[in-house]
This record gives structure tokens, C-alpha cells and sequence, in this order.
């Protein structure tokens, strides 16, 4: 799989986790921390955008953590 298609996927695949978190009762902290992870999110279409591959998987990589951190904990 190329850059670009390992990005693609990425984005799908938080799109998705987002919907499922978004049904669970946050509290204010979680909702800041998921504020962030969107912040991520939106970064990292952004550089895709521009072909900057390498700093778009960090941004994506970011924000996936950011939610494993509200389903796991």
C-alpha cells in the first residue's frame, strides 16, 4: 500500500471511530481531548492536500491515539 492509499485509509477509519465515540457520554475533559483529536483530524487532510504524506500519517497517527485514549481509558 503507497503513502497516499495508508492515508486514505486512515481518515476513513477515524471518520468511522468518531461516529462511535460521539454515542458515549463524554465528560468535559474527553470532549476537549476529542476537540483536539479533530484538530489533528483536520490537519492532517490539510497536508494531504498539499502531498505532504509524511506530516499527514502523523497528524492521522496523532488523532488515532487521542481516541484510543477515550476507549480505553
Amino acid at each position: 500500500m503507497d503513502e497516499s492509499a495508508r492515508i486514505k485509509k486512515d481518515l476513513i477509519m477515524y471518520e468511522e471511530n468518531i461516529k462511535n465515540i460521539e454515542k458515549i457520554n463524554l465528560d468535559d475533559t474527553q470532549k476537549k481531548i476529542i476537540k483536539l483529536a479533530s484538530q489533528y483530524y483536520e490537519d492532517s487532510k490539510y497536508y494531504y492536500s498539499k502531498k505532504d504524506f509524511f506530516t499527514a500519517f502523523g497528524c492521522i497517527n496523532y488523532a488515532h491515539g487521542l481516541l484510543d485514549s477515550i476507549i480505553k481509558f
